[in-house]
C-alpha cells in the first residue's frame, strides 16, 4: 500500500492501513485486514478523521469475536461514534468525517465494508470489477438514470459526498453479508478517489494484468501524479496466491458471488 500528498495539497488526508495473514499482534489473526480512509474537514480534521477511524477499526478488528461482516459493522459503528464525538467536543473539527473502505480475506473468502467514495476493485480472469458502489451524488444521478458515467466524471459535484464515517450520530455502511469466495490470481485493489478521478479504469485494470502488486501499486501512483496529482493518493494492491502470467491465470468452476459486479471491457 501506497499513500501520498499529491502535487496540490498541502496535507496528506488519507489514510492506510493493511496486516498480512499472521502478522497480527494481539487477538489472533483473521487473514488479511486493508484499509483506505479518505478524510474531509478544514484545519486537519480531514486527518483526525481518517486517523481516528483507521486506528478505531484495526485495533477492533483483532479485538472482536464473531462472523466477519458482525466484526466489520461494530468496527465501522465504533469509529463513526468516536470521530462524531471528537467533531462534537472541538470546534475545530466541527462537520469532519471520512470515507472508509475495507477488505479481509480468511479462510479463502472476502468480505468488504464500504462508505464514501473510495473504491474497491477485483481483476479476475483479466476483467476489472469494481465491487463497491460509491455513495456520491453523482454516482447516484448515474444510477438513477440522469447523468451518464462520462459527464459525472466531470461534473463540479463529483465530490458531494451522501455518505461518511463520522458525519452523522449513525453511519450507513455497505458491508457485505455474504463472502465472496477467492481465486488464486485474483488482485484486489482499493484506493481513494486521488486515483480513480485522474486515471481511467481501462489503464487501472492494464497496469493490474501486466505487474505483480508492488510495481502495480507504484505505477499507479505515477500514473496519477503524471495525470496532475490534484488530491492526496492512495493506493492497496493485494494479490491471491501465486504470480499471475500474462495478467491472469484460467479459471475453475466456482460460482461468482451475487454482489452486483460492473465489468470494465
Amino acid at each position: 500500500m501506497l499513500t501520498h500528498v499529491g502535487l496540490v495539497r498541502e496535507a496528506n488526508e488519507d489514510v492506510v492501513e493493511y496486516v498480512l495473514p499472521g502478522a497480527a499482534a494481539n487477538g489472533g489473526c483473521r487473514g488479511l485486514f486493508a484499509l483506505v480512509a479518505d478524510g474531509m474537514g478544514g484545519h486537519a480534521a480531514g486527518e483526525i478523521a481518517s486517523r481516528l477511524a483507521a486506528d478505531t477499526i484495526r485495533q477492533r478488528f483483532f479485538e472482536l469475536e464473531g462472523p466477519p461482516p458482525e466484526v466489520l459493522r461494530a468496527c465501522l459503528d465504533a469509529a463513526n461514534g468516536a470521530i462524531y464525538a471528537s467533531s462534537r467536543n472541538e470546534p475545530a473539527y466541527a462537520g469532519m468525517g471520512t470515507t472508509c473502505t475495507v477488505l479481509t480475506v480468511c479462510d479463502e473468502t472476502a468480505f468488504l465494508a464500504h462508505i464514501g467514495d473510495s473504491r474497491a476493485y477485483l481483476l479476475r480472469e483479466g476483467l476489472l470489477y469494481q465491487i463497491s458502489h460509491d455513495h456520491s451524488l453523482v454516482a447516484e444521478m448515474v444510477r438513477d438514470g440522469i447523468m451518464t458515467a462520462e459527464e459525472a466524471a466531470f461534473s463540479p459535484e463529483r465530490s458531494v459526498i451522501l455518505r461518511a464515517l463520522g458525519t452523522e450520530p449513525r453511519a450507513e455502511p455497505e458491508i457485505w453479508s455474504e463472502g465472496l469466495l477467492v481465486r488464486e490470481g485474483d488482485v484486489f485493489l482499493l484506493c481513494s478517489d486521488g486515483l480513480t478521478d485522474l486515471v481511467d479504469d481501462k489503464t487501472i485494470r492494464d497496469t493490474l494484468r501486466m505487474l505483480i502488486a508492488c510495481d502495480a501499486c507504484q505505477a499507479l501512483l505515477d500514473a496519477a501524479l503524471v495525470a496532475g496529482g490534484t488530491d492526496n493518493i492512495s493506493i492497496g494492491v493485494f494479490e491471491i496466491g501465486v504470480r499471475r502470467v500474462e495478467g491472469f491465470l484460467p479459471g475453475d468452476t466456482r460460482p461468482m458471488p451475487r454482489h452486483r459486479i460492473e465489468s470494465v471491457e
